[in-house]
């Protein structure tokens, strides 16, 4: 009597779109067995695809015939396409089977491989499935294609957007909150490049981003992000970006920044680093006795942990982090402005804010006109083919013309970003400024950070109980020069300013007011910490 393993396998799509299932192959492979008098040994199960022979059932099975060798006479299977879906596999796989001393033989095409025709049969039977799985890749990929070029993401949507589908079927993905606002903040502090790229996915992750590390790497470059669509190259075809449907969580400028500065084509002023609450100017202080980045940590003495700011490297400076740290508060304290000069710096800084904004707000007017002319055009041939003036052919090729005119102008548009509200922004950030030691001694680790790096362009040494840098923020120093000179006055509009600047007014040749001092000796750099959120 012979004896018989039947192999019995599914694969999800046949299960549901074809019927076939485990227990109907089963039943007829049994049948079979009984028909001619064949002994069951074992019944495999198997729920992977047939394109290769990497499957975990069969390879038991293969491994159980090589190990009790002679124990079985056939391999059963009710199709071909059941055994392999690959002709070339299968072929090395019945000379292994062989060897073994095991036939595979299908009973709904049964052959007899001694017979050399047969085998141009058993050719037929295993491409057949081969090209079939060919052919549906082949359209799977032409179909993803012709979605992407209309604008769809395909697949998983990414972080911050989920998976919607509309009443009529169609998939697409919208976004998703709270997860949007995480991404559209990470993408802000890699263009602002406060923190490193591993630094801003961990305070990501404490503000609820769920995603690891390198899907954090993945997604800061993904343009889906700023409403693009990646087509890969294929064929003749050239890759491309298309415009996608769904609605964009970054702009496209911003997005632009975050990719020179991950290419290292950003401003890089300084490594910036994430700081323990007692180390707040790690990463700001350099050694003034061999010039290297001091680093921090803390030693254990007899009672207690003591912090300090200390060399690496053979050099042995180090200094007390409670002194520097008070110390640095001290010489904040000398940049807080007095309050007799607040209606003038918000008049100044307003004046000056409008001053360098007329170029964009013309521009912007400029920009706005062009559109609605291009507008008008697409309107005024749309009128043309309904009276029959001009054909649908000709009229398509306007649009895309017009509306590649128009997608230019309004990206140029959306880079403009003016602030408008400076009103608002100036009050909250000259408020701020009016409290900024005390917003520097209350504000968490990347607060204090901000507030140091808007105020000192270069880094810090600490000598002699004192805080110095090579160079102050211009704005930073002005309101310093300005506290010190008329600290004594009574009366500041009076008086000899000299010390202030030695100028010469590009309008004439008298000296500067005070005002005009500040305009005109920096342009009041409108976008400084005063202003800033």
């Amino acid at each position: 009597m012979e004896i018989a393993d039947l192999y019995i396998r599914v694969s999800t799509d046949e299960q549901a779109d074809k019927g076939y299932s485990q227990r109907d192959q089963e039943e007829r492979l049994r049948k079979y067995c009984d028909l001619y008098t064949m002994q069951v040994r074992n019944v495999i199960y198997e729920d992977h695809s047939a394109k290769t022979f990497n499957r975990p059932a069969w390879k038991k099975l293969l491994l159980d015939l090589r190990k009790y060798k002679g124990k079985s006479h056939l391999v059963l299977f009710t199709k071909w396409d059941r055994f392999s879906r690959n002709a070339g596999d299968a072929y090395q796989m019945i000379s292994t089977l062989r060897r073994l001393g095991v036939e595979p033989q299908a009973i709904e095409q049964p052959l007899d491989l001694s017979v050399p025709e047969n085998k141009m049969m058993l050719a037929f039977y295993l491409a057949a499935p081969e090209v079939e799985n060919d052919r549906r890749a082949l359209n799977v990929i032409r179909g993803m294609r012709r979605a992407k070029k209309e604008g769809r993401w395909m697949g998983q949507a990414p972080i911050g957007y989920k998976n919607r589908i509309t009443e009529t079927g169609i998939k697409y993905i919208d976004v998703d909150e709270p997860s949007a606002s995480i991404v559209r903040w990470a993408f802000e502090e890699l263009a602002s490049e406060r923190f490193n790229t591993e630094q801003v996915w961990k305070l990501a992750k404490k503000k609820g981003l769920k995603c690891q590390k390198n899907n954090f790497w993945l997604f800061i470059r993904n343009p889906v992000y700023c409403g693009k669509i990646f087509i890969a190259k294929y064929k003749d075809e050239e890759s491309c970006f298309v415009k996608g449907i769904h609605q964009p969580i970054v702009s496209e400028d911003l997005f632009r920044q975050v990719q020179e500065v991950l290419d290292g084509r950003g401003r890089g002023y300084r490594p910036k680093a994430e700081t323990d609450e007692d180390f707040p100017l790690r990463g700001f202080l350099i050694c003034p006795t061999c010039g290297r980045m001091l680093t921090a940590s803390k030693s254990k003495g007899r009672n207690a942990y003591y912090a300090y700011y200390h060399c690496t490297k053979g050099c042995n400076h180090r200094s007390k982090a409670e002194e520097v740290n008070a110390a640095f508060i001290q010489e904040l304290k000398k940049f807080v402005p007095r309050k007799e000069f607040i209606n003038l710096y918000k008049s100044l800084l307003i004046e000056t804010y409008y001053e360098q904004t007329k170029e964009q707000l013309d521009e912007r007017q400029t920009l706005l006109a062009q559109i609605k002319e291009f507008e008008k055009r697409i309107s005024h041939a749309r009128d043309l083919v309904s009276s029959q003036q001009i054909d649908a052919s000709d009229f398509r090729e306007m649009k895309l013309v017009y509306t590649g005119s128009i997608e230019k102008l309004e990206a140029k548009l959306a880079a403009l970003s003016l602030q408008t509200d400076v009103n608002g922004l100036l009050k909250n950030g000259i408020e701020r400024l009016l409290r900024l030691d005390h917003c520097y001694v209350t504000g968490k680790s990347m607060e204090k950070r901000l507030i140091i790096g808007s105020i000192y362009p270069e880094n810090l040494t600490f000598e002699e109980n004192r805080v110095r840098t090579a160079r102050l923020n211009e704005v930073v120093m002005l309101i310093y020069q300005i506290n010190k000179e008329l600290e004594d006055k009574k009366n500041w509009t009076k008086g000899a300013f000299h010390p202030l600047s030695s100028k010469v007014h590009p309008r004439g040749f008298e000296p500067l007011t005070l005002g005009a001092e500040i305009r005109y000796s920096i342009q009041l750099n409108y976008g400084c910490i005063c202003v800033q959120k």
